[in-house]
C-alpha cells in the first residue's frame, strides 16, 4: 500500500485571502485606522524631524474627480511615507469655500428659477453660497477618505470659517499698512456674464471665431505732406470697442506705404479713389481681404514720418453721431506694434486693452467708461447705447453687427469678415472675455517691498520637483502686472477697508484694522455687511467721512494666505515642507502664495513644490462628459477598490501627463494580484516561523545572504527614491523585485527547502528568517502606496509588535548585509541559471519532460573560478534539476537530458538514485525519509 506523505510537507498556511475583495474590505480598514486614531498617534509622534504638507484646497463645489484623487493619493503617499521614515507628521485637510465656482452654482439656480441673482438680498446669497458648500464639503470628505487618506478630517480648514475670514481679512490689511495695496485703474479681463474681473488662474483659452473689420481713419492734420489726403488703416477683432478708439499706434521703424485704390472686385465694399495707409509688408494682405482688384503705391515712407498726425473718427460726420465723435485721434508710436499681420497701424481703445491703456496713460488720452459690467454700452454711447458684446449665456450680442453697420454706412470700413484665433475665455462660464478698464484694488510688485525681486530670489531658493518647474513660475513671476486683488462679486472675504470721501485715499489705522479682524473672529465676514461702519472705525473717525468697500478679494488671495491660517489656528511654522499640486498651480496657488507670503513674511511659504501632471483618457485626450470618456474614481473604488488606484498614481509618469482608462486600470490589477500574491506567500511560508530560533548570518547559504543584500540594495534605491519624492521610481523597483528576485527566482528556489526540508533544519531556517525579514521591509515599502492592502496583510502577520502597519518605522539595514561582490557574483549565477532555464523551457514545451525535476543538467562553465562558485552554491538546487554535472570547458553551455534511470521521491518528486535506500520510507529519499522521521518524534 502506497503512502501519503502529502501532510508531511511544510506547505504555506495563511488567512491572508488571494482574491482580494478590496471594494469590500477597505471601508473595514478605514474603521480599524479610525478606531486606532492612527493619524492622531503619528501626528503626535516624539520624532526628532517633522514633517508639513499643507494641503492646497479644492473648490468644495461637487463631487471629486480623477484629477482630485491623483492629488489627494500623491500627498498621502508623501505623508505616509515620511511618517514611515519615522517623521512626525502633520497634514490638515483644507477648503476653498469662497468665489465665483460656488456663487456660479447658485447663480445656476436663479436662473433656472428665472429670478434675476442681482435682486436676492446679499446676506441671503451668501448663506445659500456657504450652505452649499458646507454640503459639498462633507461629500468631499467622505470621498477623500475613502482613497485612504489619513489627515485630520474632523478638524480641517475652510476659507468660509470665520476665524479663516478674520484672518485673511488681517492679512489683506497688513498690504493696507505698508503700502503696498492701492486703488488705481487698469484694463483686466473681464467677465461679462459673471460681471467681475478674473484673475490668469481663471482663464483659458479656446478657439474663437470673431468679427473682424479693416477701417480707415481720414487724416486731419499732419506735418508729413505725403498723406494729407490718405486714410489710415487700422484691423481690428474686436469692431464694439471701436466707439472707445482715440488713438492709432505705428511702427516708427517699419515702411509703409500710401496706395490708390483704383479698382475693385465684386462684393468689395472699399471706396474707389481714396488713398490708404498700410505697412508695405501687409499690403498685399489687405488687398486681397478687401477684394480690391487694382491699386497704385505713389509713395513709401518710415513710420516715423507720422509723428503729430491726427486723425479723425470713421464715424465723426455720421448723420445720427450727434457730434459724439467729434475728438481727434492721435497718431502714436508704440513698440508693441508689429507686422505680423493686420495693417501694420493699431486701433487704440484705452479701455479695452493691456497695451492701448498703457499707452492712453503715457500720451494723457481720454479713458472712456464705454461698457457696464454686464457687457452693455452705456446709455450715453452715442448711436449705440445699450447695445450689448455678449448676452447672458456668452453668445454674440448686436454690439458689433450695429458697429460694422454704422462704420460701413459712413463708407469707413475696407473690408470685414470672421477670424478664428485662440482667445481667453472664463474658464468658469466658458464665456468670451473682454478688456474693460475699471477701478480696481492692486498690490504693488516693485514698491520699496519689492515684492517682485524677493519673489524671485525665495524662487531661487525654493526645492522645485520636477525642477522645471522653477524657469516656469520664474518667468511668469517676472513678467507680471501688479496684482490685481479686487473682484466685484458677493461671495467671499471682502477688502474690509476704508476709503476717506475728500482725499480718495484708503484709511491706514492699526486699531481699525484690529477692530474689524476681532469682529470676523466672532461673526464672520458677513459682519461687513450687517454691522454699521461706526462700529468698525470706532470713536476716533465718523462714518459718514469714508466709503466702505464692497468688493471682495481675488478667491486666489484667500488661498494664498492659507499658510497663515495654519500658521494663527495652527501654530506651524512657516515655511512648512512641501506643497503639492498640479502644474497649473505655478500661475495659480503656488504663485498667490509665494507673492503674499513675501508681501506679509519676507519669504516663501513653502520650502519645497512639488507638481504632477493633467490626467487624461486612454487616447490622450482631456476628459470630458460630452465625450462620454470621464473616469470617475468613486466607480473605480466600488469596482476595483482603492488601492488600485493608488497603484496607478505610483506606477504613472505623473510628473506629465497621465492617462487612465478600462483597458490601464486592467494591467494595474495585474500588476496588483502579483504584489498581493507575493505578500500571501511570505505570509503563508511564515507561518510555523518561530522569532526565538537564533540563525547565524555567517553560517547562512549564500542564497540567504544574496537576499539580505538585495535587500540592503534596495533600501538604498527605496530611501533614495523617497528623499527625491519619486514613488514611481519607487514603484517599480519594488514590483521588479517582487516579481524578479522574489517570485521568479528565490521562492521558487526555496520552495523545495521551506516545504520538504526538516522542520528545524539549519538551511530551513535561514530561509524563514530571511523571509521574516522581506516581509518586514517589503511591508514597510508598499505601505504608502498599497495602504489598504499592506494593513490587510499586517493583521495577518503572527509577530507585528504595533497594532498598524503605519505605525512602523522603516527597518534599519545593517551595513554588513550589503555585499557588491557578492551581487556581482550573483549576476553571473543568475546568467548561467538563465542559460539552464532556458533549456529547460523549451524543452518543457515540446513534451519531452513535464517538470524541471524529470531533467539532468550537465553544465559548461569557461573558467574554474566559475566552476567553483556554482559547486559551492549547489547550484543544482538553484535550477531545480534532480541532476547536475558542471564541467570545465569552452563557452558557456547547458545540455539537459531526461532522467530514466532513477526513481521519483514521493514528497519531494525530485529523481534521484537513493530512492529505495530506506527501508521504512522505500518511495523516498534520504533527506525526506529523515524529516518524516524527524517528524513522527517530534510528535510522539
Amino acid at each position: 500500500m502506497t503512502t501519503d506523505y502529502k501532510n508531511t510537507v511544510f506547505l504555506p498556511k495563511t488567512d491572508f485571502p488571494m482574491r482580494a475583495g478590496l471594494a469590500q474590505k477597505e471601508p473595514e480598514i478605514l474603521k480599524l485606522w479610525e478606531a486606532q486614531k492612527i493619524y492622531e498617534q503619528l501626528s503626535a509622534r516624539d520624532a526628532a524631524e517633522s514633517f508639513i504638507l499643507h494641503d492646497g484646497p479644492p473648490y468644495a463645489n461637487g463631487n471629486i474627480h480623477i484629477g482630485h484623487a491623483t492629488n489627494k493619493i500623491l500627498k498621502d503617499v508623501a505623508n505616509r511615507a515620511e511618517a514611515m521614515l519615522g517623521k512626525r507628521v502633520n497634514y490638515i485637510p483644507g477648503w476653498d469655500c469662497h468665489g465665483l465656482p460656488i456663487e456660479w452654482k447658485i447663480e445656476e439656480q436663479y436662473r433656472a428659477k428665472g429670478q434675476d441673482k442681482d435682486r436676492v438680498p446679499v446676506l441671503q446669497f451668501r448663506a445659500e453660497c456657504r450652505d452649499f458648500a458646507t454640503h459639498w464639503l462633507e461629500v468631499q470628505r467622505e470621498e477623500f477618505k475613502r482613497l485612504g487618506v489619513m489627515g485630520d478630517w474632523d478638524n480641517p480648514y475652510a476659507t468660509m470659517h470665520f476665524q479663516s475670514e478674520a484672518i485673511i481679512a488681517g492679512e489683506i490689511h497688513k498690504f493696507l499698512m505698508n503700502g503696498s495695496l492701492y486703488q488705481g485703474e487698469r484694463s483686466v479681463m473681464w467677465s461679462t456674464v459673471e460681471k467681475t474681473a478674473l484673475a490668469d488662474a481663471e482663464i483659458e483659452y479656446h478657439d474663437h471665431t470673431s468679427d473682424v473689420i479693416w477701417c480707415a481713419f481720414p487724416v486731419t492734420k499732419t506735418s508729413f505732406p505725403t498723406i494729407a489726403d490718405a486714410r489710415l488703416v487700422i484691423w481690428t477683432t474686436t469692431p464694439w470697442t471701436m466707439p472707445a478708439n482715440r488713438a492709432i499706434a505705428y511702427g516708427a521703424e517699419f515702411d509703409y506705404g500710401v496706395y490708390r485704390i483704383d479698382a475693385v472686385a465684386e462684393g468689395s465694399i472699399a471706396p474707389v479713389g481714396i488713398k490708404v495707409v498700410i505697412a508695405t509688408a501687409l499690403a498685399d494682405a489687405v488687398k486681397a481681404s478687401a477684394k480690391i482688384s487694382k491699386w497704385e503705391c505713389l509713395a513709401t515712407f518710415k513710420g516715423a514720418e507720422l509723428a503729430g498726425t491726427i486723425c479723425a473718427h470713421p464715424l465723426r460726420d455720421h448723420p445720427d453721431a450727434n457730434h459724439g465723435y467729434d475728438f481727434d485721434v492721435r497718431v502714436l508710436p508704440g513698440e508693441f506694434v508689429t507686422v505680423e499681420s493686420g495693417t501694420g497701424l493699431v486701433h487704440i481703445a484705452p479701455s479695452h486693452g493691456l497695451d492701448d491703456f498703457a499707452l492712453g496713460k503715457e500720451y494723457g488720452l481720454e479713458i472712456p467708461y464705454t461698457v457696464e459690467p454686464d457687457g452693455r454700452y452705456v446709455t450715453s454711447m452715442p448711436m449705440f447705447g445699450g447695445a450689448r458684446i455678449y448676452n447672458d449665456q456668452g453668445k454674440k450680442a448686436d454690439a458689433n453687427k450695429r458697429v460694422i453697420a454704422a462704420l460701413e454706412a459712413a463708407h469707413a470700413l475696407l473690408a470685414h469678415g470672421q477670424y478664428v484665433h485662440s482667445y481667453p475665455h472664463s474658464w468658469r462660464s466658458k464665456a468670451p472675455l473682454i478688456f474693460r478698464t475699471t477701478p480696481q484694488w492692486f498690490i504693488a510688485m516693485d514698491d520699496e517691498h519689492q515684492i517682485r525681486a524677493n519673489a524671485l530670489q525665495a524662487i531661487k531658493d525654493t526645492r522645485w520637483v520636477p525642477g522645471a518647474g522653477e524657469t516656469r513660475i520664474r518667468s511668469m513671476v517676472e513678467s507680471r502686472p501688479d496684482w490685481c486683488i479686487s473682484r466685484q462679486r458677493t461671495w467671499g472675504v471682502p477688502i474690509a477697508i476704508f476709503i476717506d470721501k475728500k482725499t480718495r485715499q484708503p484709511l491706514r489705522d492699526q486699531a481699525v484694522c484690529d477692530r474689524i479682524v476681532e469682529i470676523f473672529t466672532a461673526d464672520g465676514a458677513d459682519a461687513w455687511y450687517t454691522r454699521d461702519a461706526q462700529e468698525f472705525l470706532g470713536d476716533k473717525y465718523k462714518a459718514a467721512d469714508y466709503e466702505q468697500v464692497n468688493d471682495i478679494v481675488d478667491i486666489w488671495f484667500e488661498s494664498g494666505s492659507t499658510h497663515a491660517i495654519m500658521q494663527q489656528m495652527r501654530g506651524f511654522d512657516i515655511p512648512v515642507d512641501m506643497y503639492l499640486e498640479g502644474s497649473d498651480m505655478h500661475r495659480g496657488w503656488f504663485q498667490s502664495s509665494l507673492l503674499e507670503s513675501v508681501g506679509t513674511r519676507g519669504h516663501a511659504p513653502y520650502k519645497m513644490v512639488m507638481t504632477h501632471g493633467f490626467v487624461l483618457d486612454e487616447q490622450g485626450r482631456k476628459m470630458s462628459k460630452s465625450l462620454g470618456n470621464v473616469t470617475a474614481p468613486q466607480k473605480i473604488m466600488d469596482q476595483y477598490g482603492a488601492d488600485i488606484l493608488r497603484l496607478w498614481v505610483c506606477n504613472s509618469d505623473y510628473s506629465n501627463d497621465v492617462r487612465i482608462g478600462n483597458e490601464i486600470l486592467k494591467q494595474q490589477s495585474d500588476l496588483y494580484r502579483r504584489l498581493r500574491n507575493t505578500l500571501r506567500y511570505l505570509l503563508g511560508a511564515l507561518a510555523d516561523f518561530d522569532p526565538a530560533v537564533t540563525v547565524d548570518i555567517a553560517a547562512m547559504p549564500e542564497l540567504e545572504k544574496w537576499v539580505l543584500h538585495r535587500i540592503a540594495e534596495l533600501d538604498g534605491v527605496v530611501r533614495s527614491s523617497l528623499a527625491d519624492f519619486d514613488y514611481n521610481q519607487l514603484f517599480i523597483t519594488l514590483h521588479d523585485f517582487c516579481n524578479t528576485d522574489l517570485s521568479a527566482f528565490y521562492f521558487d528556489v526555496r520552495k523545495d527547502s521551506l516545504y520538504c526540508d526538516s522542520k528545524n533544519s539549519s538551511r530551513r531556517q535561514a530561509a524563514l528568517w530571511v523571509l521574516n525579514q522581506v516581509f518586514l521591509h517589503l511591508t514597510s515599502w508598499l505601505a504608502p502606496i498599497l495602504a489598504f492592502t499592506c494593513e490587510e496583510a499586517w493583521q495577518h502577520y503572527a509577530q507585528k509588535d504595533v497594532s498598524s502597519v503605519h505605525l512602523r518605522v522603516m527597518p534599519t539595514v545593517p551595513a554588513a548585509w550589503r555585499d557588491d561582490a557578492r551581487g556581482a557574483a550573483w549576476e553571473k549565477i543568475r546568467a548561467m541559471r538563465a542559460v539552464v532555464t532556458g533549456q529547460l523551457e523549451a524543452l518543457r514545451a515540446d513534451k519531452t519532460i513535464g517538470s524541471a525535476l524529470e531533467a539532468k543538467a550537465v553544465v559548461t562553465v569557461p573558467d574554474a573560478a566559475l566552476q567553483k562558485l556554482l559547486l559551492d552554491i549547489d547550484f543544482r538546487d538553484l535550477c531545480i534539476v534532480s541532476a547536475m554535472e558542471i564541467n570545465l570547458g569552452g563557452e558557456m553551455n547547458a545540455v539537459i537530458t531526461k532522467i530514466v534511470d532513477a526513481d521519483k521521491c514521493d514528497r519531494c518528486w525530485q529523481y534521484l538514485d537513493e530512492v529505495g535506500d530506506s527501508k521504512s520510507h522505500p518511495t523516498l529519499c534520504h533527506r525526506c525519509s529523515s524529516a518524516v522521521d524527524e517528524q513522527g518524534r517530534l510528535a510522539a
